[in-house]
């Protein structure tokens, strides 16, 4: 059904003047208004014969029940019906403002853009929607929205890596965290999919997420905060997101406030302006990186985010694993204050924008009441993946199955083996308990990570196993993985040259 509805609403937009980026969000939503109306439909039955001829049910009693309340002229069959003479794209944005009006969770997050599209395309845009059957389950339509969203990312380039993390990169973050209770925070929450995930998570282990996860984001543009508040409402939950630069701002009061922190945020960022963030001794405790990149700045705002049990999930480049200077010393005192607990090595083609692998970072503070205090577990997955077309890879259910259940082998868990990974545990860990697996994991001790420069790159650690070859060398792909090694050492070349000036300074004010 998600391929079919994606097909028709392309070609629509295809035949059309609009660019992706002007079509993605009046598409998301009329999907939104159409997962409100069919629950709206559900409830409206359920609570047929309640009301009399002298009193009608009112929008409290759906608003008690969890459903938002449509008043007519917002219901899909009524603009269906809507005369030829009619200005559609007006009707649509009158619906949305009257749901708004009614609902007041949801005052300035709805699309009123409606009247950019020829009538012609939003009557087919309607039609095509209002194709999908009413006997389907609920979270069908979000499904349909998260597969829509990751379509619209993948047609957008760039801009599309700002709202939207590969699902499979999202679900094996959240398998590692596991967050079965508590607050969670995203400062970099774009459409809000750790969020989703979590509560499927949730879901999955029979418990009900809007009872056992308080979900808390933050994103610097207003229409993604938006997206993010439709796509938390067609999964039925509910969050605090606001808008908000989360370097300079800090909306939620973050240090020490939360469970779980998930985020995938913009790798290698310039130009953040530190003299800002100085002194800001609770959320940056080891400093300010000296080179003119974000990533130290992220990784210590999830890391102060965290309360003395929280654990963090989250997505960074390469490079950050390996850099050194200024950012090495603060690598070095996470290292040492033993909040780093599993560090795994992604393949390049799991993301719409870059082609370059990733490193997923997972801190715990708990760890330090644990035998894991000094130790870490490092998971080469690079060679993990499912091809599923020729520019773009994922992770099968089973193979996140898998890397979640190594993590919890060396943590002591039980393992879950729901979705089929029973033959690749049975191969790797036949005993079904942890042990180092060359070309795969190592669990490594602080002793032999400062042996390796206070390197956290997995690489460095799992080692490689015999007779694998790399068969699936890409020139561009190494080409890019050289460039940002340059970037890299260009940046420690100029730290270096920094202290060098400082020092002789220095020296010659000392004479």
């Amino acid at each position: 059904m998600e391929k079919r509805l994606w097909s028709a609403a392309d070609e629509l937009r295809a035949n059309s003047k609009l660019k992706s980026s002007e079509y993605s969000v009046p598409v998301l939503g009329l999907i939104f208004l159409k997962y409100a109306d069919y629950k709206f439909s559900v409830l409206q039955k359920d609570l047929e014969g309640e009301g009399t001829g002298r009193k009608k049910i009112g929008k409290e009693r759906y608003q008690a029940k969890g459903v938002m309340y449509l008043p007519e002229e917002s219901r899909f069959s009524t603009l269906l019906k809507l005369p030829e003479d009619r200005d559609i794209g007006k009707a649509l944005n009158d619906a949305m403002s009257a749901i708004e009006r009614e609902n007041t969770e949801l005052k300035g997050v709805l699309p009123k853009s409606y009247t950019l599209l020829e009538k012609s395309t939003l009557l087919n845009l309607l039609r095509t929607f209002n194709s999908i059957p009413m006997d389907i389950e609920g979270d069908a339509f979000g499904k349909i929205y998260e597969y829509f969203l990751g379509e619209f990312a993948m047609s957008e380039g760039q801009k599309g890596g700002e709202f939207f993390t590969p699902t499979s990169i999202v679900k094996l973050i959240v398998e590692i965290i596991e967050p079965y209770h508590g607050r969670i925070y995203d400062p970099a929450c774009g459409s809000g999919g750790m969020f989703v995930q979590s509560g499927k998570f949730v879901t999955n282990h029979k418990k009900n997420p809007n009872a056992e996860l308080s979900v808390y984001g933050q994103e610097k543009t207003g229409e993604t905060v938006r997206l993010a508040k439709m796509n938390l409402a067609v999964h039925g939950l509910a969050g605090d997101i606001r808008e908000g630069n989360s370097y300079y701002e800090d909306i939620h009061e973050s240090v020490g406030k939360f469970d779980f922190v998930m985020a995938n945020p913009p790798f290698n960022v310039d130009k953040i302006d530190k003299e800002r963030l100085r002194d800001d001794k609770a959320r940056f405790p080891y400093g300010m990186p000296k080179p003119d990149n974000g990533n130290y700045i992220w990784i210590q705002l999830f890391h102060s985010s965290l309360n003395e049990h929280g654990r963090a999930g989250f997505v960074m480049a390469n490079s950050a694993s390996d850099a050194r200077g200024s950012e090495m010393e603060i690598r070095k005192q996470l290292i040492e204050d033993n909040a780093v607990d599993v560090m795994i090595s992604v393949g390049s083609n799991f993301f719409y924008t870059v082609t370059l692998p990733c490193t997923l970072w997972f801190l715990d503070k708990g760890k330090k009441d644990t035998p894991r205090k000094d130790k870490i577990l490092f998971i080469d997955a690079r060679h993990i993946f499912t091809q599923i077309d020729r520019a773009h890879r994922e992770f099968t259910p089973e193979q996140i199955e898998f890397i979640a259940n190594i993590v919890r082998l060396y943590r002591g868990e039980d393992v879950e083996t729901v979705n089929c990974s029973n033959a690749l545990l049975n191969e790797k860990f036949p005993d079904c308990t942890y042990n180092d697996v060359l070309g795969l994991c190592k669990v490594a001790t602080l002793d032999e990570i400062e042996g390796q420069g206070w390197s956290l790159n997995p690489g460095r650690y799992v080692g490689v196993a015999e007779g694998k070859v790399d068969e699936d060398f890409d020139f561009k792909e190494r080409l890019e993985e050289l460039n940002e090694e340059l970037q890299v050492l260009n940046a420690e070349a100029r730290e270096l040259e920094e202290r060098i000036e400082e020092n002789v300074v220095k020296l010659l004010e000392g004479e």
